[in-house]
């Protein structure tokens, strides 16, 4: 019980961080740069003043959408990030750069991280077929599959989400740090305007820290779930 209660409040958090991430990013989209750059000016130039010329920038639907994508070598930014000139996009088109730039110097948590993913896809699907028979077929359960293998299973899927979550979070607050840096150091966002980008990538790095939490007490649930099923 007071395990269920603990996922309940981070569930609870989980949603308060990402309401407050929100609200921030809205907040800083009105305020603008010093210089109007565009969140696309903003990458493709912290690209060429790390000698990155094959990395992309591009603009991909959604909202809060950015990302790195390692695999074709693109910093992907949403509509808002990619056309817009203010401390907002020029945060997140850095913070996704950082990524690139982590890439180009083969920082060893990003390549962990890129290498577990096949892994997390897999026990992601797996995880989902297993909770579809729980749901719609509980009562065949035992014949399709015994209860203390299904949570073997569960537990070593939660197992694999939660190293993902804690080897993400070097990975994202480095990238943090290396937007923040040459933000500062090229003139892009200094004093007041990049003290308001720091405060907007570090309740980025705040959903971060409660996902990873969150996914190491489910699967501390988990645990005790299966090792109550043994006595």
């Amino acid at each position: 019980m007071t395990l269920l209660v603990i996922f309940i409040g981070f569930m609870i958090l989980s949603w308060s961080v990402s309401s407050r991430l929100k609200s921030k990013f809205r907040e800083y989209s009105k305020i603008p740069l010093n210089y109007g750059m565009t969140g696309r000016e903003v990458a493709e130039r912290m690209l060429r003043d790390h000698g990155i010329h094959d990395v992309r920038v591009v603009s991909v639907p959604g909202q809060l959408s950015d990302h790195y994508n390692p695999s074709n070598r693109t910093v992907n930014l949403s509509p808002e990030v990619y056309s817009g000139q203010s401390v907002a996009s020029a945060a997140v088109a850095a913070h996704e750069c950082g990524h690139a730039v982590q890439h180009a110097v083969g920082y060893a948590p990003l390549e962990m991280r890129s290498a577990l993913v096949p892994i997390q896809n897999v026990s992601s699907r797996v995880l989902n077929i297993i909770f579809t028979i729980m749901i719609f077929g509980g009562f065949l359960l035992p014949n399709i599959l015994p209860y203390t293998l299904g949570l073997q299973i569960v537990i070593a899927c939660y197992a694999i989400f939660t190293l993902f979550a804690f080897i993400t979070l070097p990975v994202e607050l480095n990238a943090t740090n290396r937007a923040l840096s040459w933000l500062n150091n090229s003139g892009v966002a200094t004093g007041v305007i990049h003290d308001k980008a720091n405060d907007a990538l570090r309740w980025a790095a705040y959903t971060y820290v409660v996902a990873a939490l969150s996914s190491l007490v489910t699967l501390v649930y988990y645990i005790m779930m299966y090792l109550g099923s043994r006595d």
